[in-house]
């Protein structure tokens, strides 16, 4: 039974936080009170239905005792929504003994204080929830769908039974939330009336703060802290299990790029700046926290992270992708995955797929690119790694992208976002649309029609849910047109509604769909220890570019004075733009350096400049004479670097020149920041360059001028306290370029990896007959990055040497740190393919580790090689291996090469056993050789393991016929594998006469086939971290 409570939970605020109450106690019980009996006695006069009655908030309680006559118009929409749920199920009678019991004591009903918001979150309609389980369908049985312990694919499907079609096209729509679609921010009388009474698949972005692009943050009362934005989130996820026939939970989906975007949450470097940390474990760290801050906020669903990949230099999202190789991309997006969904506790979606980041000439229409490239480039490129997050992370979610391939738009292809996606890739997620990418196949495109066309063939092509600033409506309502018209099926509806009930009920929405830790909220988002990551991601981030006569690190005891200048030395807004948190404090360079030096040097600052010029960005095609004022401000800058000792100079770009539609034409400092930049050299004095900005950028007058440069990127909320600790050594700089620095704009295409010669020996050497019409070479090339400290690489070893395709090898070094300061250094392993059928990269980027190494300390890095690294698309476009030499590189970049040696891979018959096996062994392993003999030691606590692609061979005794096998299988998380039998008659082919899965694990199982004379049995593994710990084979060949 629903109670009202006389002090609304539906409003339960803490009297801090609303100042025209001005903490008046009685005034807020003799407002409550005065609501109620008024909102009863219309509901009596209104036959107990809802009114539709304006519903503007309470902004000032003494005009409204003050003033009966607006008494109607002021009426709150909150006390409305629980008065008539407590009206509308109560048969008449109660209703009317309750009313007269309640009007009675209206009058002595005691002053009684606004509640605050509860340590715990508690649901209203206490029937429902059962212990164990809910019953969201409120039949008083435990349907499957209910029973947590039920397998989730019956789950699926019993919920799917009992859907109208109604229900089933409400969850494939996001309805995005308060003030951008929905105009509530808690559920109102006249949600029962809209199309979302039947449900809604997602939520997006609701009270988070974020209103529209150039406005500042939302002030809602519900948006901060995060008790209150959680606890009003439950509510709204409380009117749809309640107040809906199946009661299925919402998805509340967000952004989270550089941390959750909230009004406040924990505020990471932006992604371009994550990339430059090369740190998996960081990267799964922030994951972590992205994922549970969201969840404690009350969102199950992050669209992060950016899986596109960097090609264009002047691309308006370069800030957002983790950097120019996919090999890098694809290993910082599984930690960012993992992390994220640890536990389950919420689903990521990754974005944008596919080949959304090479937009040709960077440019950006309304359908935002127009990508022009092969298809062996997108295989190699683009879905590498959206494949190997989706196989190895386990995406639960992905956003498909807004451009067209090849002409047909993205959105609406069958063959990418079904044969490839779910076909290939695996992913068993569901499909969420750009926002407008639906619409953008008729207004853009022009392969629809009309609306109606374009939901067809978004839903036939593989979409789940569609996303976009306007009604559900506008989608719904055509998707149930097209179904009674016959032109689409039912059965697609229920496909695509199976993919969004798996990814609710993988994370738990069907069990526990509350937040009920409010008090936990507030103490886990933004805590002190999320604020350290934060701080050492910032500090990870930033690459030192370029460091002569070892200008850096200042000497903050030598310094009496220092001058800072340029626009984005005291500036914040690049830490606070969309996709990630709102309105955090920001500690500027500015500030970073005052608060390091503390007093003990005096701070001299002026601007300097804007950050771009009134003429801009015209000014990017012609000069234009610098305005008095604009003279002005740089003698200023001028003026006081001649009184310091050195000069920092804060330059780059922000929220003007870079970020979604905001490509440039040019690579060059934007504005009069140039023209600061060489008066300031000018004075003679030591000048460091500090550079803020989302894309790389041709600096060649400050790379051949300036003695010090710092890339900070955008660095998130701590930027100017990691700056502050660089300049000054208490942090040593060990971030390295993830993206190419061109030289000129006229260089572009110009990335890593690209194919050999392409850039003339890297600008070392001219071309034929000393053609020097162009330039040549980086400015910087990816993986480069300096330190204070020095490194020395040593003892390459490849072990094995020799390997079959499938075989794994292990790649070691030692790094050495020969300078006086302890120092982070990325080591790089880089193959080449020396010969190849097809045209390959000159470099692959094939293993990293970023290591900490004190003075004079050394450490053994080990890389492992598998199949992996050595695949090519061959002329079928099939990934193989082919056999062959490959030349492996370990280096401090792509263009730094310390140590190299030659890994072979020859033949299955070629090399059967790998060296390290002795000849007289009967067993050997793709991996894991030295414990191959557990298999047959008759214990069952020792076991080979390999993952994937991984398999053990037996040679067999002369003429042996074989047809059966006994496999004791091992594997920690006892989650069912595929794997596969083989047999070889010699030469080193082997076919498969038995495939199959297993989930029995610990204890013998045999396995028959078709009797075959053998000389070789393989068996091979279909998933990582599955060991064997008995193997039962009479016909085992003896040493």
């Amino acid at each position: 039974m629903l109670t009202y409570h006389f002090c609304p939970l539906s409003n339960p605020v803490n009297p801090m936080t609303l100042q025209q109450a001005e903490n008046s106690a009685l005034l807020d019980a003799k407002i409550e009170n005065v609501l109620v009996s008024f909102i009863i006695l219309l509901q009596l006069l209104s036959l107990y239905s809802y009114l539709p009655l304006p519903q503007p908030d309470i902004k000032d309680k003494k005009h409204f005792l003050n003033n009966e006559k607006t008494l109607v118009n002021i009426i709150s929409k909150h006390y409305l929504y629980r008065a008539n749920l407590f009206l509308t199920r109560e048969n008449t009678m109660k209703k009317l003994l309750l009313i007269s019991l309640f009007l009675g004591s209206c009058a002595t009903l005691p002053a009684q204080k606004t509640s605050k918001i509860p340590t715990v979150y508690k649901p209203v309609r206490t029937e429902m929830y059962q212990k164990g389980w809910i019953d969201f369908n409120k039949n008083g049985i435990k349907d499957v769908y209910e029973d947590p312990s039920a397998p989730i694919d019956a789950r699926i499907e019993d919920l799917l039974s009992q859907m109208t079609l109604e229900e089933k096209t409400c969850q494939m729509v996001t309805l995005y939330g308060y003030k951008r679609v929905l105009k509530d921010d808690l559920p109102t009388p006249e949600w029962k009336n809209q199309l979302w009474k039947d449900g809604i698949g997602a939520i997006d972005e609701h009270l988070n703060g974020f209103q529209q692009w150039g406005l500042p943050p939302s002030d809602n009362e519900y948006v901060w802290p995060a008790s209150k934005h959680a606890w009003a989130l439950n509510e709204v996820q409380r009117f749809f299990i309640e107040e809906t026939r199946l009661g299925i939970p919402t998805d509340f989906t967000n952004e989270g790029i550089r941390g959750v975007e909230s009004y406040k949450a924990t505020n990471f470097p932006t992604q371009l700046g994550l990339g430059h940390t090369w740190n998996r474990q960081l990267l799964r760290q922030i994951g972590l926290i992205t994922g549970r801050e969201a969840r404690m906020l009350g969102y199950t669903n992050v669209y992060a992270p950016i899986l596109d990949v960097g090609r264009d230099q002047r691309w308006g999202r370069y800030e957002e992708v983790y950097g120019e190789s996919p090999y890098l991309v694809a290993e910082l997006g599984i930690e960012m995955v993992k992390g994220m969904q640890h536990n389950h506790q919420v689903a990521a979606t990754g974005k944008h797929f596919i080949a959304y980041s090479n937009n040709k000439g960077a440019r950006e229409g309304m359908a935002r690119v127009d990508p022009q490239m092969s298809p062996r480039e997108v295989e190699m490129i683009h879905v590498y790694p959206f494949k190997r997050v989706i196989r190895e992370a386990g995406l639960l979610g992905v956003m498909s992208s807004y451009n067209d391939y090849d002409g047909f738009p993205i959105q609406s292809s069958y063959y990418w976002l079904t044969t490839r996606l779910r076909g290939d890739m695996g992913f068993r997620g569901y499909v969420v649309s750009d926002s407008d990418a639906v619409e953008y196949l008729y207004t853009k495109h022009g392969t629809a029609k009309d609306m109606k066309e374009a939901v067809r063939q978004s839903v036939e092509a593989g979409l789940n849910i569609r996303c976009t600033f306007r009604s559900p409506d506008s989608y719904v309502l055509p998707l149930r047109e097209l179904v009674k018209e016959g032109e689409l099926s039912e059965e697609i509806i229920n496909d695509r509604v199976r993919d969004i009930l798996r990814v609710k009920f993988l994370v738990g929405l069907f069990d526990h769909p509350y937040q009920t830790d409010l008090k936990g909220a507030d103490e886990e988002v933004e805590k002190a220890s999320n604020e350290e990551i934060a701080l050492q991601a910032s500090r990870e981030s930033i690459v030192l570019l370029k460091n002569d006569k070892n200008v850096l690190p200042l000497n903050a005891s030598t310094i009496k004075k220092i001058a800072v200048c340029g626009p984005n030395a005291d500036e914040h807004s690049y830490a606070l733009t969309h996709y990630g948190p709102l309105a955090v404090e920001v500690t500027s360079v500015l500030k970073g350096i005052q608060e390091k030096l503390g007093g003990k040097a005096e701070v001299l600052y002026t601007k300097g400049c804007e950050l771009v010029d009134a003429n801009w960005p015209e000014s990017e095609l012609m000069e234009y004479p610098l305005s008095e004022n604009e003279q002005e401000e740089i003698e200023k800058a001028v003026s006081q670097t001649k009184q310091a000792d050195v000069a920092v100079v804060v330059l780059g770009g922000g929220q003007r020149t870079c970020g979604e539609n905001k490509s440039r034409s040019s690579l060059a400092l934007p504005g009069r920041q140039l023209d600061l930049l060489k008066a300031v050299v000018a004075t003679g004095k030591p000048v460091v360059l500090v550079l803020i900005n989302g894309r790389p950028l041709s600096i060649n007058w400050a790379d051949k001028f300036v003695p010090a440069i710092l890339e900070a990127w955008y660095p998130g909320s701590k930027g100017g306290k990691a700056v502050a600790d660089v300049l000054f050594g208490d942090y040593n700089p060990g971030g390295k370029l993830t993206v190419t620095f061109p030289k000129t704009v006229g260089q572009i295409p110009f990335n890593f990896p690209c194919k050999p010669s392409s850039q003339i020996d890297g600008g070392k050497n001219p071309g034929l007959n000393g053609n020097m019409s162009r330039v040549n070479g980086a400015l910087y090339p990816f993986g480069f990055g300096l330190s204070y400290t020095t490194f020395e690489y040593s003892d390459l070893k490849i072990s094995p040497a020799i390997i079959t395709p499938n075989q794994k090898t292990y790649v070691t070094c030692k790094v050495t740190n020969t300078g006086k300061r302890a120092g982070d250094e990325v080591v790089q392993l880089y193959v080449r393919d020396v010969l190849s059928s097809v045209t390959t990269y000159e470099k692959n980027l094939a293993g990293f580790e970023r290591v900490h190494l004190k003075p004079g300390e050394t450490k053994e890095i080990t890389f492992p090689i598998d199949r992996k690294a050595l695949e090519l698309l061959n002329a079928d476009m099939h990934w193989v291996v082919e056999p062959g030499e490959f030349t492996l590189m370990i280096g401090a970049s792509s263009t730094d090469i310390r140590l190299n040696g030659t890994l072979t891979v020859s033949g299955y018959g070629d090399n059967v056993i790998s060296k390290n096996t002795k000849d007289d062994s009967p067993i050997s392993a793709s991996t894991n050789q030295g414990t191959v003999n557990h298999v047959i030691d008759n214990d069952l606590s020792t076991f080979w393991e390999g993952n994937k692609g991984d398999y053990i061979t037996f040679a067999l005794e002369n003429e042996a016929k074989i047809n059966s096998i006994s496999i004791t299988f091992n594997r920690e998380n006892k989650v069912s594998t595929d794997f596969e039998i083989q047999l070889s008659s010699g030469g080193g082919q082997f076919l498969t006469v038995y495939s199959g899965t297993i989930d029995t694990y610990s204890r013998p199982l045999t396995f028959n086939f078709k009797e075959t004379i053998a000389s070789d049995l393989r068996i091979v593994l279909g998933s990582d971290r599955v060991g064997i710990a008995e193997v039962k084979l009479p016909q085992l060949r003896k040493n």
